[in-house]
């Protein structure tokens, strides 16, 4: 089968591999329809590495995916071969304390498509490639209205649920969104399920910020061009009560820390390159202000569909550039010189 492999730094190959095969009772095979390129991929494909997760070449990336059932485990009753689905890339014990506890998304044995080995997973190859095999219990079915690439942005997209789930929103709280890129924009589109009160953008991208007034910000500003602390304060003078932190920047999280009010919450979704972050905690003491880091996801994704589906989500405008397998090299580096309005970039298979 055909398989876009990372061959060393910044550079991508398309070559072949074994296709796949069944071998437990509940698994599936799938047909890759379409996969988005996230932060993270384009993080091995320029570094090699994302912490202690390091690659060793050639490597398949990617964990944004959907697709078709292709053939099924003998033990699967909930899926049938044409079954057009949703993966969520993570695949968990069960077993664990984590598990029992219904921390899924923090395993001790977790495996998680596209990552490579560290010293607490063992890695796993990702779906940048025609065929995976995959547990049935991490994978949704896609409703007929929604497109492939709808169900390669529920990865994302599952993100911005949990974040907001887990950051406790509650209707008609003030929001700052600082990064409007894939992850803080997953956040905008769901937000209109808690029922916000006025909801702030940030980006240093032109073309993001125009998205996020699209998707439903009441306020977007430009921050290579204005002072989106001193707008957004001059708007909410307390402060805003939830500042969701997207951009893995130590200056938005300083930024966030000085936007919210007592008793607000910094939710840090941003993956950071720096190995240490920091925060002038006289602000965070005196305001008791909670800051709620987040992992991933914790089993949203069918609640995330859901919603989605059921209120009849807008996605086109997170969705920028097509490609074909052939063109990967030319999608990454696109996607990682953040050239052309990108936001999210797909590699759609036949």
């Amino acid at each position: 089968m055909k398989t876009i492999f990372l061959t060393e730094l910044q550079k991508l190959e398309l070559g072949k591999s074994p296709k796949p095969e069944i071998k437990k009772p509940q698994d599936l095979l799938i047909k890759m329809k379409s996969v988005g390129i996230c932060g993270s991929d384009v993080h091995y494909f320029e570094w090699g590495r994302i912490g202690r997760m390091v690659v060793k070449f050639p490597y398949v990336v990617g964990h944004e995916c959907a697709g078709i059932v292709e053939d099924v485990g003998k033990g699967v009753t909930r899926f049938k071969p044409g079954d057009r689905v949703v993966v969520d890339p993570a695949i968990f014990c069960g077993k664990c304390n984590q598990c029992k506890a219904g921390r899924f998304h923090t395993c001790y044995e977790l495996e998680f498509l596209g990552t490579p080995a560290s010293d607490t997973s063992k890695g796993l190859d990702g779906c940048m490639k025609e065929y995976i095999v995959h547990p049935a219990r991490s994978v949704y079915h896609l409703p007929d209205e929604m497109t492939y690439e709808d169900g390669a942005l529920l990865e994302p997209l599952t993100i911005g649920y949990y974040s907001i789930q887990k950051g406790e929103m509650k209707p008609g709280k003030s929001v700052a969104i600082l990064g409007s890129g894939p992850i803080g924009l997953s956040v905008l589109t769901c937000l209109r399920f808690w029922k916000p009160g006025q909801v702030f953008a940030t980006d240093l991208i032109p073309e993001r910020v125009q998205v996020s007034r699209e998707m439903g910000a009441d306020y977007s500003f430009n921050t290579s061009l204005e002072d989106s602390t001193a707008k957004i304060l001059d708007i909410e003078k307390e402060g805003v009560d939830f500042v969701f932190e997207c951009a893995g920047e130590q200056e938005t999280i300083d930024q966030g820390i000085e936007l919210l009010k007592p008793g607000g919450t910094l939710v840090l979704i941003g993956i950071p390159e720096a190995g240490r972050i920091s925060g002038d905690i006289d602000k965070l003491r005196r305001r008791e202000i909670r800051v709620q880091n987040i992992r991933r996801q914790n089993e949203c994704t069918q609640s995330a569909i859901e919603a989605i589906h059921q209120n009849h989500t807008n996605l086109a405008p997170l969705k920028t550039h097509y490609f074909a397998p052939e063109q990967a090299q030319e999608a990454f580096e696109l996607v990682k010189a953040y050239r052309d309005g990108v936001i999210k970039a797909f590699i759609n298979w036949d």
